[in-house]
C-alpha cells in the first residue's frame, strides 16, 4: 500500500509565500544591478551643476533622463551642464578648458518660469533642431 504524508494546510501556504518571497527578491536585485553609477560632478556654479558624462553615453537620452531624474530630485528648480571629459583632466571649478570644450548637453527647469527644457550641444552632430 502506498503511504502519502498529509502536511497540514498552513504549510502549503507557507511554500507558496517562500517562493513569491524569493522571486520578488530576485527581481529587487536584478532591478538594483542596473541602477547606473551616478555621473561625476565637477561642482555647482552658482545654481548649474556641472557634471561629467561618460563618453560612451554622451548622446543617450534615456542615460540622461536617468540621471537628470536622480541629479533633481526633489527639486523644482534644476540647472546642470553636461560635459564629457576625453582627455581626463583633473575636475575643478572653474571647469579646464579641455573639458568646458566638450559641452554635450544643457537642462534647465526653472520653476519661477514654470519652464523644462533640454538642448544638445551641436558638436554631438544629432539631428536636433535647437542645439547649441
Amino acid at each position: 500500500m502506498l503511504q502519502t504524508t498529509r502536511l497540514p494546510l498552513h504549510c502549503g501556504r507557507g511554500l507558496a509565500l517562500g517562493a513569491v518571497t524569493a522571486a520578488l527578491l530576485g527581481a529587487l536585485q536584478a532591478a538594483a544591478q542596473t541602477v547606473p553609477e551616478p555621473w561625476p560632478v565637477a561642482g555647482r556654479q552658482g545654481v548649474i551643476l556641472q557634471v561629467i558624462v561618460p563618453m560612451a553615453l554622451a548622446s543617450d537620452r534615456e542615460a540622461y533622463r536617468v540621471q537628470i531624474g536622480a541629479l533633481c530630485a526633489g527639486r523644482e528648480t534644476c540647472f546642470v551642464n553636461f560635459y564629457t571629459n576625453s582627455t581626463a583632466a583633473p575636475l575643478a571649478l572653474p571647469l579646464p578648458e579641455a573639458i568646458a570644450n566638450e559641452a554635450t548637453a544643457v537642462l534647465r527647469r526653472s520653476a519661477k518660469q514654470g519652464t523644462e527644457g533640454f538642448r544638445w550641444s551641436c558638436r554631438l552632430a544629432l539631428p536636433e533642431p535647437n542645439c547649441f
